[in-house]
């Protein structure tokens, strides 16, 4: 048995050594792994035989959150009692994360034996890395028979390999400055790209809108015969308070005139945006005919880690000093976490920050608190950016900090030189993320 146990995981290793290196990987390689679409996905899912078409699904794009939303939805509809396939991306530290069903991560098995199968199609089609996860999830999906599946994009939305599904619902949590090279750069463009997760007359959540974003979703789904709903017009928080590291929140509705409390595993301030666009979605599966209790809701809202393995979403890996753990990378994404920060109890603030090359790093590096102690940092992928030439960047927005060859060296010196009261943030790539030793 042990010895079937070892040859079953060097055959995984195997296969993910050669997914790894035989396939284009945006998370390592960036914008050349990127193809504006969607040939290769469509011809991998006539090879499956079309695994997408035969499960239920929800699309979820957006800058910053979709992530979260994701993993919300699906501890909300696990809870409910329906199998839930979830697939989102990058993955942290193992490349199963990527496929779960009931927070449970594909086996390690099938994912040998899938790659094995597509072996000959991938040496004519030379798809990348992202087109063959999304195949293998698909095909996943549709042999465990799942009632429903979340599909996280993984960039953009009209040419993403995940946007040949036609969902029950699409969710778009918000549009900002991230992948500008690739989606444009103006938030009219990104917002196209994002609504082109938008079917014919498959309603539509959007998380929130500003006036340059409202023209184009307007625009689209008036193109695709549907409407949208903006989940923070339909809701807002009125009150929100931390009980024993979770997010408690009070939601007041714009039909109804009694508030909802919400207690959320994710602590971080942001999820209550991502909050009000979940408990949209819902509403509408509701209306769809889904049975979503209220109580469902509100017990999957309060174990979606314990559900489903989201991590990296202000995570506390220690107390006293508080080493906290987020996967922001943007300049929206930095800008809620340093209102976090803001509302966090600590004496002096110290951040290993690590970046990626193809992000608008000057914009992020000009929100980051100049008093702050700095250690800076690169993940262990080519696509990373050398601390080297972070902290020279970073000297023309006046941070100050020493260089560190990787995130475990820069934490452990932060952690020598922080006081108990003081507080550790790691943040600026999900890959620098995923290299902590926890």
């Amino acid at each position: 048995m042990i010895q079937s146990r070892t040859t079953e995981t060097n055959a995984y290793q195997r296969t993910i050594d050669y997914l790894f290196s035989r396939l284009p990987m945006f998370s390592r390689i960036g914008t050349a792994a990127f193809k504006k679409d969607l040939t290769n996905t469509r011809k991998i899912c006539e090879f499956l035989n079309n695994p997408h078409q035969k499960f239920k699904s929800i699309h979820v794009a957006g800058t910053n959150g979709k992530g979260s939303v994701s993993h919300m939805l699906a501890a909300v509809l696990q809870t409910a009692g329906y199998k839930t396939g979830l697939y989102t991306s990058p993955h942290l530290r193992d490349f199963r994360e990527r496929i779960k069903i009931n927070g449970e991560m594909v086996r390690e098995e099938f994912v040998t034996d899938f790659t094995e199968r597509l072996k000959p199609l991938i040496e004519v089609v030379e798809p990348s890395f992202f087109e063959i996860t999304v195949g293998m999830a698909f095909e996943y999906f549709s042999r465990q028979r799942v009632d429903i599946a979340i599909i996280e994009t993984g960039l953009g939305g009209r040419f993403d390999s995940t946007n040949v599904i036609t969902p029950e619902l699409s969710i778009i949590t918000n549009i900002g400055w991230d992948h500008m090279n690739i989606l444009g750069e103006t938030l009219q463009k990104i917002a196209y790209e994002k609504a082109g997760i938008i079917k014919e007359e498959i309603p539509v959540i959007i998380g929130e809108v500003t006036d340059e974003t409202g023209k184009i979703f307007l625009d689209v789904t008036r193109e695709k015969n549907t409407v949208y709903t903006v989940a923070s017009v339909r809701r807002h928080a009125v009150a929100w308070h931390w009980e024993k590291n979770d997010l408690v929140v009070e939601v007041a509705r714009q039909d109804r005139t009694d508030h909802q409390l919400y207690r959320l595993d994710l602590p971080g301030l942001y999820q209550t945006k991502n909050l009000l666009t979940v408990l949209e979605a819902c509403n509408d599966m509701q209306k769809q005919g889904w049975n979503i209790q209220e109580e469902d809701i509100k017990l999957g809202l309060q174990q979606t880690k314990k559900l489903t393995g989201l991590h990296g979403r202000w995570e506390t890996i220690h107390e006293h000093p508080l080493v906290v753990l987020d996967v922001a990378h943007n300049a929206d994404g930095m800008k809620m976490l340093l209102e976090q920060v803001e509302v966090t109890d600590h004496d002096h603030l110290h951040i290993v920050l690590g970046v990626v090359k193809d992000k608008d790093i000057d914009r992020m590096l000009s929100l980051l608190p100049k008093l702050a102690k700095y250690y800076f940092t690169q993940a262990d992928i080519p696509r990373a950016l050398r601390a080297e030439t972070l902290v020279e960047e970073a000297k023309e927005f006046q941070l100050e900090g020493e260089v560190f060859s990787n995130v475990n060296e820069a934490l452990m010196a932060a952690k020598d030189r922080a006081s108990r009261e003081d507080l550790i943030l790691v943040c600026g790539s999900l890959f620098l993320v995923g290299d902590v030793q926890v």
